[in-house]
């Protein structure tokens, strides 16, 4: 029986971010991106969500590598946890390299990661198969699409691209190769779906700088810059306009600072001279002669640009006489804080600038046009829309059927449903352990439902902590029962209540002993459903309620 070739998605499908998928052939597996997601609003607590690697720890003894396709964090920022656990080696360009060397420093794993640098036109091999890094167009620098030689055919991975065709670094995604490779057949292809409900073509970057200069003419405010810190083309942009025009510029947030550094290091990023300042001397030159380039354009909170609205910023004091430009669109989730972070901007004075008013940022996800220019030109067999929620990779699947792929030849997998494909025919195999870890301070994992449920428990109906203490022979009450409230009630204003309490407190505690009930389990139940009971029914809330007993 001839062996199956399974593509294995472990993340960026049915949502965005954590990118993760698994290629398998035989005794081989390697592995593309290995990204995180930030926590939603219903994970409470949560730092970071990584993807579930249980599947590749079953299968060690298969995996020959990681291969990144570019270094934003939701494709490389699991990779610290991940390594913990599978010592292989990773393969990316060098802007990633460099991103994740200053990740392995901050987790103290510099020593036993092996990073292997790598450019377009490159191959990799590794086991079975052979890939062939192409050169294409994103937000950051150095980002490729993956052609994966397997021995069932071809199989192509676009990674996050758009058809740029006036970059501000480097070349138009390499479209001759993905061409030449649709001529020689390919089996299935990958393609990225974030943008897909966006007709026609994505703008150049270009468009942006030409904004920047616009905003720069003529003013004589200071002018500050919210962007993502991995947008070094943006930061060159800004470099240029600053510039042209006598402006000095200052960058500012611990995440712009390190991938700056990381980018002029590597020859990515080129500031003029004597452009460049430090954030703390800002003040030594006229506001019209200072640019200040910082995160938080997503509003969050402990980002440069939040403590600036916010008052908290040490160097950098907002109001009348400051340009703000919030060059970036809020990602799905966050708009409320960003709304709230331009208000709090608009209030002490500043002119804020943001996507609905101007050309101040572009995306670098391709449209739908770009989408089926890439499906034109490569030709697969089978499609397979990756990077996106449902409903985009549904509409994905639509263009590749506008462009002649045939409808049963469209596969839109889930996250941990193996796609299998033989020399005649691709399914949908039986599901692989997946979903989320999610990552809490140090913790790995150990934050599941149960803690969830608690949290969100706590944050809607707070807690009522009841302690007893009573005589270890007898049983009886020796002190207490007292109560505790933590975000249920103001104590002070509602003593009856809690007096109340305390007497069906009581009067549990009299029945269990009459009952001769002497297990503290029972009796801390007794104690919760006594006291949830009364609760409800009279103020229509259920607070946690945690009873605690003490003997002496």
């Amino acid at each position: 029986m001839k062996e199956k070739l399974k593509i294995i998605p472990l993340g960026g499908l049915n949502e965005i971010g954590k990118n993760m998928t698994v290629i398998e052939y035989g005794q081989d597996i390697f592995v593309i991106d290995c990204g995180l997601a930030f926590p939603d609003n219903e994970l409470l607590g949560v730092d970071l969500v990584i993807p579930d690697i249980t599947y590749l720890r079953r299968h060690r003894n298969k995996v020959r590598g990681i291969v990144i396709t570019h270094g934003h964090e939701d494709h490389i920022g699991a990779l610290p946890y991940v390594l913990k656990e599978l010592n292989v080696p990773v393969y990316c360009t060098r802007l990633a390299a460099g991103i994740l060397n200053s990740k392995f420093e901050e987790h103290r794993m510099t020593k036993q990661v092996k990073i292997q640098c790598v450019r377009a036109g490159d191959h990799i091999r590794l086991g079975c198969f052979d890939i062939e890094l192409i050169h294409t167009n994103h937000s950051i620098a150095d980002a490729v699409a993956l052609a994966i030689k397997t021995p069932l055919g071809m199989v192509i991975h676009t990674g996050d691209f758009k058809i740029d065709p006036t970059p501000v670094s480097g070349e138009m995604i390499d479209l001759t190769r993905f061409g030449e490779l649709g001529k020689q057949g390919v089996l299935a292809l990958m393609s990225d779906s974030t943008n897909v409900e966006r007709s026609g073509y994505t703008p150049s970057e270009m468009e942006v700088g030409r904004t920047f200069e616009a905003q720069f003419k003529g003013c004589d405010q200071r002018i500050i810059i919210a962007t993502f810190a991995s947008n070094i083309y943006r930061v060159q942009q800004v470099l240029d306009a600053a510039a042209n025009h006598g402006r000095k510029v200052a960058i500012c947030g611990r995440s712009m600072e390190n991938i700056a550094n990381v980018a002029m290091e590597l020859g990515y990023l080129h500031a003029p001279k004597n452009v460049l300042i430090d954030i703390a001397d800002i003040n030594r030159y006229p506001k019209s002669k200072v640019v200040v380039v910082c995160t938080g354009s997503q509003g969050e909170a402990m980002s440069a640009l939040y403590r600036m609205a916010f008052s908290s910023h040490k160097q950098v004091e907002i109001g009348h006489g400051d340009k703000v430009i919030i060059s970036a669109s809020a990602i799905p989730g966050n708009e409320k804080s960003v709304t709230k972070m331009i208000n709090e901007l608009s209030k002490k004075g500043a002119e804020v600038v943001y996507d609905r008013q101007a050309i101040i940022h572009v995306s670098g996800h391709a449209c739908c046009e770009e989408l089926k220019l890439m499906l034109s030109l490569v030709k697969p067999k089978y499609f397979i829309p990756v990077h996106g929620e449902y409903r985009m990779l549904r509409r994905h699947g639509e263009l590749a059927v506008q462009t002649g792929v045939d409808p049963r030849r469209v596969i839109i997998a889930d996250i941990g449903r193996p796609i299998e494909i033989t020399t005649k025919s691709a399914r949908l195999a039986n599901p692989v352990p997946s979903g989320k870890v999610l990552v809490d301070g140090f913790g790995i994992g150990d934050v599941g439902t149960a803690v969830l449920r608690d949290r969100k428990h706590l944050s809607e109906d707070g807690l009522l902590v009841v302690v007893v203490t009573l005589d270890s022979e007898s049983g009886i009450v020796i002190a207490g029962p007292d109560i505790v409230s933590r975000g249920f009630i103001y104590v002070k204003e509602a003593e009856d209540l809690m007096e109340e309490l305390r007497r069906i407190c009581q009067r549990t505690l009299d029945r269990c002993l009459d009952e001769e009930i002497r297990d503290w389990t029972t009796i801390k139940a007794n104690i919760k459903n006594d006291l949830s009971e009364f609760l409800y029914r009279k103020t229509k809330r259920s607070p946690m309620i945690l009873p605690v007993i003490m003997e002496i």
